[in-house]
C-alpha cells in the first residue's frame, strides 16, 4: 500500500496516523506488568515498532487524547469504576499466589499513556496531543494530510469518512500486514451510503447516546425486519435490522428531529444531533443536518484563555499542549479540569493511601503557581475540578480543589517570570519554585549538587517519606537502590531478571513511584521546566522487576552488599543519598524507622486484612514517634479514633497543612 500510494501521489510521502492509546495495550509486551513497568523494555519495543515502518519508507503521526470531553464523561467514569474490580482481582490474586496473574488479567502499567508520549518524542517521532476527542483529530488529520491510513482500534475510525482503517489487533510487524477494514464494503452489505454511517452508528449506541435509549427502537426494528438468517446473533441481527430502517428513511434533517421525538433520551432531546456532528469533518457536510449544524465540532476546538489572564502564556500553554511538551498545564489554564486514570493499588491496605491522595498537596501547589493568587490581593483563586480515580471515590461529580500558596519568602513569582524570564537568578528561581512544590525548597543546594535524574528521584522519596508514614527504612532501601542498580543495565539484562515471587504491598509502591514522576513533570511544566524532562522519565530511574527484587532483599534484612550486588562503587553512593534524605525528613521532624515484613508479616496481612486488633498490636512500630501538634503534621491512620485528629481517606491527613486551611478528604472507604 505504501509503494501505491508513492505511485499515485508522488509529492505526498505515506504517512500512517497512530491512535495512540488504542494502541500501548500491543506495545507493551513484555512479561512482567503488575510490578511498575518494565519501562526499558517498552522503550526498545516501541524503537523495533517505529523502525519496521521506517524502513518500509513510512512515516508515523502519533496522536494522543488532551481532554476528556463533558459529552464523554459519564462514558469515561463507568470505565473506571470497572477498572477498579478488574485491579481489586489483580490484587486477590497476588496476594494469594505471591504470583503476577496471566495475561488474560493484564492491566495496563500505571502512567504508561502518559509517558508513552514521552517515549515516542525521545525516539524522534512527531507526537500531537489532542484539544478535543482525539478520534476525531486522526480522522481529521488523516483526511487533511492525505493520509495512507489510520493505525488503531476503534470502530469510529470505520464511520468517519477518512483515510483507510488498519488493524493494530491483526499487524503482523515482522511481514508488515495488517488487516484494512473498508467502510465502502460495509456500506455496500448493509446497502447504505457512506454518509449515513454517523446517522447508524448513534441508532446503535455510542459515548453519547446510550444504548438503554435504544433498545425499544432496536425492538421495533427486530419486529418489522425478521432475521434473513439462523446463524446470526442477537447483536448481528439488530445491525442489519437498524441498516434497513434508515436505508427506508428520507435522508434529512427532519427524518433525524421525528426520531429524537421518539426516543427517551431525557431532557437533552438534541442529543442524537450532537453525536452525528462529532463524525463530521472538516469541510464534509451530511444529508441529515442542517449546513450551520455540519462543522460545529471543529469550531468547537476554538477556546478563550479560560483561567489564564495572559495571553500570550495561555497560547504557549497551548503549542506545548499540542506538542506533548508540557503535562496537565494546558487543561487546568484552560478549564480548571483535570484527570487521572485507574493506579494499580490496593483497596485493602489500610496502610498506603491511593496516589491521587498522597500528591493532592504537590497538585495544589502546582495549581497556585499557574493560576497565580498573591499573598497581597483579596483575589480569589479559581478552584481546579480533579477526577482522580481512587478507591472510595464514587466519582458521581469532580473534587473541587483549592490551589495552596507556595510556603517562600516574599512574592510568588509569575508564570511570565517563569516562562519567559532569562538570566541565572531566574532559573534558580524555577529551581526553588519547583522544589517548593514538594515542601522541600530549602534542599535546593543539596539537590542540584547531584545528577538530575538522581536528583528528581531523591526529590520524589523525601516527598514520599514526609507525607507517608508506613514508609520504613527497608522501603527507602529498596527504591536507592534500585535507582543505583538500574544504572548501566540492559533491557536484555533487565528482562533476563527472574522473580520467585510477586510482593503486592511492593506492586502498589511501584505504581506510586511512577504516579510520583508523573507528578514531578507536571510541576516541571508548570515552573518553566527547570529540569529536563527526560531528567523525569521512568527508563532512565525505574524498574519495576528490579524493584521487586530490592524491595523483597531489603525486607529480608540482606546486607547492603547483597543489595547492591556486589558493587563496591556503589556503596558510598547508597550511603550519601540515603543520609541526605534522611537528613531531609529529619529536619521536618520526620524520623524514618526500620520495620522489615518478611514472609511471615504478608502471610499475617492476608489472613487478617483490616483487622482493627492487628492495627492495635502494631501500633507502636507504625508511627513515627514525633507529632508536632503546633504544625499540623498529623497523618495518623492507626490513631485511636477518639483522638483530636478525624480520620478521613484511608485515615489520611496531609502534612505541610496550615491548621487554619486544613481540608477533608472523601473517605477511601466507611470506617
Amino acid at each position: 500500500m505504501a509503494e501505491e500510494h508513492r505511485m499515485s501521489y508522488p509529492d505526498s510521502p505515506p504517512v500512517i496516523v497512530v491512535d495512540a492509546l488504542s494502541c500501548i495495550r500491543h506495545w507493551y509486551t513484555p512479561e512482567s506488568w503488575v510490578c511498575g513497568g518494565q519501562w526499558q523494555e517498552y522503550l526498545a519495543n516501541l524503537e523495533d515498532f517505529i523502525n519496521a515502518f521506517t524502513a518500509a519508507d513510512i512515516k508515523l503521526v502519533f496522536f494522543f487524547d488532551g481532554v476528556v470531553e463533558q459529552k464523554k464523561r459519564g462514558e469515561w467514569v463507568k470505565r473506571r469504576l470497572k477498572n477498579n474490580k478488574e485491579i481489586g482481582r489483580i490484587f486477590q490474586f497476588i496476594k494469594t499466589y505471591r504470583q503476577q496473574p496471566g495475561r488474560g488479567m493484564f492491566f495496563i502499567p500505571s502512567g504508561l499513556a502518559t509517558f508513552t508520549r514521552f517515549a515516542l518524542k525521545s525516539l524522534g517521532q512527531k507526537t500531537i496531543c489532542s484539544l478535543q476527542e482525539a478520534d476525531y483529530e486522526v480522522a481529521s488529520y488523516g483526511l487533511q494530510h492525505n493520509c495512507m491510513g489510520i493505525l488503531g482500534q476503534d470502530t469510529d475510525y470505520l464511520i468517519y469518512n477518512t483515510s483507510p482503517y488498519f488493524s493494530i489487533e491483526k499487524l503482523c510487524l515482522d511481514k508488515m500486514v495488517t488487516v484494512m477494514y473498508s467502510r465502502e464494503n460495509l456500506c455496500r452489505a448493509l446497502n447504505l451510503n457512506i454518509t449515513d454511517l454517523p446517522f447508524f452508528a448513534c441508532l446503535l449506541g455510542n459515548d453519547v447516546v446510550p444504548e438503554a435509549a435504544l433498545e425499544g427502537f432496536w425492538h421495533k426494528c427486530l419486529t418489522s425486519c425478521p432475521p434473513k438468517s439462523q446463524s446470526y446473533d442477537k447483536r448481528s441481527n439488530i445491525i442489519l435490522a437498524v441498516a434497513n430502517y434508515i436505508s427506508g428513511l428520507p435522508r434529512s434533517y427532519s427524518s433525524v428531529k421525528n426520531f429524537e421525538e421518539m426516543l427517551p433520551l431525557g431532557s437533552d432531546k438534541t442529543l442524537l444531533c450532537k453525536a452525528m456532528e462529532s463524525y463530521i469533518l472538516p469541510g464534509q457536510q451530511s444529508p441529515w443536518l442542517p449546513p450551520s449544524l455540519s462543522n460545529s465540532q471543529a469550531l468547537s476546538a476554538k477556546q478563550d484563555t479560560g483561567m489564564c489572564s495572559d495571553q500570550e502564556i495561555f497560547q504557549l500553554a497551548k503549542e506545548q499542549h499540542i506538542t506533548g511538551e508540557n503535562y496537565m498545564v494546558f487543561n487546568i489554564l484552560s478549564n480548571g479540569e483535570v484527570e487521572c486514570s485507574n493506579t494499580l493499588e490496593d483497596e485493602l491496605d489500610t496502610e498506603l493511601p491511593g496516589q491521587a491522595l498522597i500528591y493532592r498537596p504537590a497538585r495544589q501547589h502546582i495549581y497556585s503557581v499557574l493560576l497565580e493568587p498573591r499573598k497581597d490581593t483579596q483575589r480569589v483563586c479559581s478552584v481546579v475540578k480533579e477526577w482522580f480515580v481512587y478507591f472510595g471515590n464514587p466519582l458521581h461529580q469532580p473534587e473541587l480543589m483549592q490551589p495552596v500558596q507556595l510556603d517562600i519568602p516574599g512574592e510568588m513569582p509569575s508564570l511570565r517570570t517563569l516562562w519567559l524570564g532569562k538570566g541565572p537568578d531566574i532559573e534558580n528561581q524555577r529551581y526553588s519554585t519547583f522544589l517548593a512544590c514538594f515542601h522541600l525548597q530549602d534542599m535546593v543546594e543539596e539537590l542540584k549538587a547531584l545528577k538530575a535524574p538522581v536528583a528528581a528521584v531523591c526529590c520524589l522519596l523525601m516527598y514520599l517519606l514526609l507525607q507517608v508514614d508506613s514508609l520504613s527504612l527497608e522501603d527507602l532501601n529498596a527504591f536507592v537502590a534500585q535507582t543505583l542498580c538500574l544504572q548501566g543495565m540492559s533491557a536484555a539484562q533487565l528482562s533476563g531478571l527472574q522473580l520467585v515471587q510477586v510482593d503486592s504491598r511492593a506492586v502498589q509502591l511501584g505504581a506510586l513511584f511512577i504516579r510520583g514522576l508523573a507528578t514531578l513533570i507536571m510541576a516541571n511544566s508548570a515552573c518553566g521546566f527547570p529540569f529536563s524532562m527526560d531528567d523525569f522519565m521512568p527508563w532512565k530511574v525505574f524498574d519495576g522487576k528490579l524493584f521487586q527484587e530490592k524491595y523483597q532483599q531489603s525486607h529480608r534484612g540482606c546486607s547492603l552488599e547483597e543489595l547492591l550486588e556486589g558493587n563496591g562503587f556503589l556503596c558510598t553512593q547508597f550511603q550519601n543519598l540515603k543520609l541526605l534524605i534522611c537528613k531531609a525528613c529529619m529536619a521536618k521532624n520526620r524520623t524514618i524507622q526500620s520495620r522489615q515484613r518478611g514472609d511471615g508479616f504478608i502471610a499475617e496481612m492476608q489472613g487478617r486484612g483490616r483487622n482493627a486488633n492487628f492495627q492495635q498490636a502494631h501500633r507502636t512500630s507504625f508511627a513515627p514517634p514525633y507529632r508536632n501538634q503546633n504544625r499540623g503534621y498529623q497523618w495518623r491512620g492507626l490513631q485511636p479514633y477518639g483522638s483530636q485528629t478525624q480520620p478521613s481517606g484511608r485515615g489520611y491527613q496531609p502534612r505541610h497543612q496550615d491548621q487554619r486551611r486544613r481540608f477533608q478528604f472523601t473517605p477511601r472507604w466507611p470506617r
